[in-house]
């Protein structure tokens, strides 16, 4: 199986693995764990095997996970190869350091801690999960077709799945960050938005950058004057760091977008796109 998801763990962690990898299978994910797919052999031969043409392995974090030899080793090979790593963490009040903090820094991860609490938790989690598998490689994963986009007239055909942009929803207004196309303010909020409120995620160096898929605008932060721009080419303003809310008691994914160059915070205050120094409920937004 080739352009698979790796799900990658410690095996204190595998019931809650094996439920994930069978949720996966059921909606039609090419997913791949070791216990189920793996053929006979020595660690290292299972490590190589499940990573050989992958398009994702998820390591699903935990401080057990850090210490384990074989984790580090079946990470360190997917990255080695190129694979693209979506983190998922399971474990409260930690974060990941050593090894695992330097392959998984800057990468947004999705969270897993409570989704052993109760079947509808674990619904919520999954949910986010197939977001996030579908957002940064769904173009690329081959296997069955997820059973939502079965088309009754051909059971057997394999939809185009199209790897779409980040769309972010102020938690407190409910507004969209959208780029208009009328000259003058190019970043605005709007409460109805098009396709224009989709941005594109670019990986530069220890940042990301956000290209609006209608207008191709790259999105900006000028301190000086405490707004929002767009700019055709990308520089030192134009980059952003994307983080999971860790504060958030809601059920949506909430995540913090801060300013790489000037270390504001992107928030809403009185109806405008501001920057703030420090964390407030201001600064919550969901992705979408």
């Amino acid at each position: 199986m080739a352009g698979h998801v790796v799900l990658s763990y410690q095996w204190a962690k595998q019931p809650l693995v094996k439920r994930t990898y069978d949720r996966l299978k059921e909606s039609g994910w090419p997913a791949w764990m070791d216990v189920e797919d793996a053929a006979s052999g020595s660690d290292s031969d299972v490590t190589a095997g499940g990573v050989e043409g992958a398009a994702i392995v998820c390591p699903f974090m935990t401080p057990a996970y850090q210490g384990s030899r074989s984790s580090r080793r079946e990470l360190n090979c997917a990255d080695g190869q190129g694979v693209t790593i979506v983190p998922v963490m399971v474990a409260k009040n930690w974060e990941a350091s050593e090894w695992l903090g330097l392959l998984t820094a800057g990468l947004l991860w999705v969270d897993f801690r409570d989704a052993e609490k109760d079947e509808e938790h674990f619904d919520r989690c999954m949910k986010h999960l197939e977001a996030e598998l579908m957002f940064v490689a769904g173009n690329l994963l081959a296997g069955e077709t997820p059973l939502n986009q079965i088309k009754p007239s051909s059971e057997t055909s394999r939809p185009r799945m199209v790897k779409a942009g980040r769309s972010f929803r102020h938690a407190l207004t409910q507004l969209y960050i959208v780029q208009q196309e009328a000259d003058g303010i190019t970043v605005a909020l709007h409460e109805n938005p098009g396709d224009n409120r989709y941005w594109e995620e670019i990986r530069g160096t220890g940042c990301k950058y956000y290209r609006n898929l209608v207008y191709s605008g790259h999105l900006g932060f000028d301190p000086n004057g405490d707004t929002l721009h767009t700019k055709e080419s990308p520089s030192g303003s134009e980059g952003w760091l994307l983080m999971v809310d860790e504060r958030n008691q809601s059920h949506e994914r909430a995540v913090i977008i801060k300013n790489k160059s000037s270390g504001k915070i992107l928030a809403v205050q009185n109806g405008c796109l501001i920057g703030l120094s420090s964390y407030t409920e201001d600064c919550k937004w969901f992705l979408e």
